[in-house]
């Protein structure tokens, strides 16, 4: 029994899925930094200067009671209050909707392949085969007798 499901695991463990799973997940974490710097440093300053110079690190709402103001979000922190941290917020959801669409692009580009490879096969199998006129199945282009009705054909 136990041979068997080791057995089932290493038949899962190597099978072309998972493995390219396993490529997919470590490409995504290699590729998460990089968006989180396009976010954080090339999105992100321009669109603060549009909207007066806003530092959206910085943006937040003081949960806890005072009367001070921090100019800074770490400043806040440092003072011991509470925070919500809309602007940092605004940072990761951007930096999902730029993951999410280039793993649209990538899937959509990929399914585009698929497509093209299946038409290719299937045209190979148009070029093979043939109807046969008495049962309408699909033979072989060279067969002179249906396989399946027994039918002569010229």
């Amino acid at each position: 029994m136990i041979k068997e499901v080791l057995k089932e695991f290493k038949d899962f463990a190597v099978k072309g899925n998972v493995i390219d799973m396993a490529v997919g997940i470590i490409i995504g974490g290699a590729f998460s930094p990089i968006v989180n710097s396009l976010v954080k440093d090339i999105i992100m300053p321009p669109i603060g200067f549009v909207l007066g110079n806003v530092d959206f690190t910085n943006l937040y709402i003081p949960v806890t009671n005072t009367q001070e103001h921090y100019a800074t979000l770490a400043e806040a922190q440092n003072a011991g209050i509470v925070t919500i941290n809309y602007g940092l917020f605004l940072n990761t959801l951007i930096s999902f909707l730029i993951v999410a669409f280039a793993v649209f692009l990538l899937v959509k580009f990929i399914n585009k392949l698929k497509a093209q490879k299946k038409e290719e096969d299937c045209e190979v199998v148009e070029d093979t085969t043939k109807e046969c006129p008495y049962c309408c199945s699909t033979i072989n282009k060279k067969a002179k007798k249906c396989p399946y009705c027994g039918s002569e054909l010229q």
